[in-house]
């Protein structure tokens, strides 16, 4: 008997698979990142104990049969709590998903990249503060290069002022 079954990102082609809705006993089906098109079957309300379907990343159309209280979950909205209250949901466009996909992209890279750089700048100030060590080293390597960056300069100067002096 088949409780729980995950065919997800197998490179699935084609309308939906209706034979799974024979599997009245299923509990969990997962479909997701697979190229099935067409709508979703509407025989799946047979699937009395089936809890957990995730038709996610493909290419579907149509309206989403009804079978429970609250579906829910992008790509699906939902306007009401009870069945047979408010429109039925429905899957989004293809676009419109991608584009609200990107767009928290976008922000879960500039949150990633502020968390980030206050961990390092805070970690990097912690360690100063409480380890003299690391802190003396610290300031023995700026002096070391301040100096260096100094002597260089000097260098180049007199280098320049003996140039203008011979000719």
């Amino acid at each position: 008997m088949v409780y729980n079954m995950d065919l997800s990102s197998n490179k699935l082609v084609g309308k939906t698979l209706v034979e799974l809705t024979t599997l009245i006993k299923l509990v969990g089906l997962n479909l997701s990142n697979n190229h099935l098109s067409g709508g979703i079957p509407h025989k799946n309300g047979n699937m009395m104990k089936l809890e957990s379907l995730n038709l996610s990343r493909n290419k579907l159309t149509g309206m989403i049969p009804r079978r429970n209280r609250d579906p829910y979950g992008p790509p699906l909205t939902n306007n009401s709590s009870k069945l047979g209250e408010g429109p039925t949901p429905t899957i989004r466009s293809k676009k419109k998903y991608r584009a609200a996909n990107e767009k928290m992209k976008v922000w879960l890279f500039y949150v990633y990249t502020i968390c980030g750089f206050a961990i390092g700048f805070w970690g990097v100030i912690w360690v100063l503060l409480f380890k003299k060590q690391c802190r003396q080293k610290l300031f023995m390597f700026a002096e070391k290069t301040m100096d260096n960056i100094y002597v260089a300069v000097l260098i180049r100067v007199n280098k320049i002022k003996r140039g203008r002096q011979a000719s």
